[in-house]
């Protein structure tokens, strides 16, 4: 009956509100620091379409980017990032909490949905609008990136822009990607790799490249925020 209840639509949108009025609060009394961010600010100041990409587990820290990304380039501020985010609940669950720092939704995934949502991020690029993509979500392996990323790179053309970002002041979730809950009044760091540009004809072969420069991101955000990063979820033993 409880979970019947917490999964109500009604119940999910207040929840979200919530979760998205929590995030702000963070954004607005956390001290944040923009780390090497000048070669995708001046993409953007050019006015190049990117590809912004992060671990899942940072997710709830990605509405200070924004914000940072406004504050320090002029060109950002008329932009509308878009998020792809999956299809099932906990994706609209998503959808709705970070949808008040003026991102809007892409709906889909290698699972479900996925040739509706490369449509809608190649459709969005040629607008030269900014994507935001999660390479290992909705639902892991935890930092183990899905090709979408390098094929939407290839085929757009749009460099990808490798995105960490931590606070000093956070808990680490149980789920299986080890979710940073970001606290109030923590110092935060947002950390941007140098973009990657991938060839037509050479998606899989960029996608580790991609994949280990997310990973160094979010060690080097850690790093300055003065952050141990935690292991993966134990498996659970299988049974007899």
């Amino acid at each position: 009956m409880i979970r019947s209840f917490i999964r109500h639509p009604a119940v999910q949108g207040g929840l979200a509100r919530l979760v998205g009025l929590y995030l702000a609060l963070v954004v607005r009394t956390t001290r944040w620091r923009l780390v090497g961010a000048e070669p995708a600010l001046a993409l953007v100041a050019a006015g190049q379409p990117l590809i912004l990409a992060f671990w899942h587990e940072r997710l709830p820290l990605m509405p200070a980017l924004f914000n940072l990304a406004r504050a320090r380039e002029p060109a950002a501020a008329g932009l509308r990032p878009h998020v792809l985010v999956s299809q099932h609940r906990d994706g609209r669950f998503i959808g709705a909490a970070v949808g008040r720092f003026g991102v809007e939704m892409i709906y889909g995934s290698s699972r479900r949905g996925g040739a509706g949502a490369l449509t809608a991020l190649l459709r969005t690029l040629r607008r030269g609008q900014p994507v935001l993509i999660t390479p290992d979500g909705p639902r892991g392996p935890r930092r183990q990136a899905a090709p979408g990323v390098a094929q939407v790179a290839a085929l757009s053309g749009a460099p990808v822009v490798p995105v960490g970002a931590s606070s000093s002041a956070q808990r680490r979730l149980g789920s299986w990607d080890r979710l940073m809950l970001p606290l109030p009044f923590g110092r935060g760091v947002v950390v941007c790799g140098a973009p990657i540009t991938v060839p037509r004809d050479a998606a899989e072969a960029a996608l580790p490249g991609i994949a280990a420069a997310l990973t160094e991101a979010c060690r080097e955000a850690d790093r300055l925020c003065g952050v141990t990063d935690v292991p993966d979820r134990p498996a659970r033993p299988s049974r007899p």
